[in-house]
């Protein structure tokens, strides 16, 4: 069975996109909490909510990075 390599510059790619995907969910949580008023240990007992949304960006953030690279191989076989 052949092994499956994974560069280390892949694996830091993706580190990146999926820290971006919790800051952008950790400020929606600021920015509610904030905004109606609530308390502020709501920012850490929310954290599961935050942990489904950072899952959710992430996935979501894969269709026009799935597309892009599907283009791009397409594009590489006809040249």
């Amino acid at each position: 069975m052949k092994d499956l390599v994974i560069s280390a510059r892949r694996i830091r790619r993706e580190i990146r996109f999926a820290a971006a995907a919790f800051i952008v969910a950790f400020l929606t949580n600021l920015y509610a909490v904030v905004r109606f008023d609530r308390p502020w240990y709501e920012l850490f007992t929310q954290m599961g909510y935050v942990v489904v949304i950072t899952a959710v960006i992430y996935l979501l953030l894969w269709i026009p990075r799935l597309l892009a690279a599907l283009v791009s191989r397409m594009g590489g076989r006809r040249g």
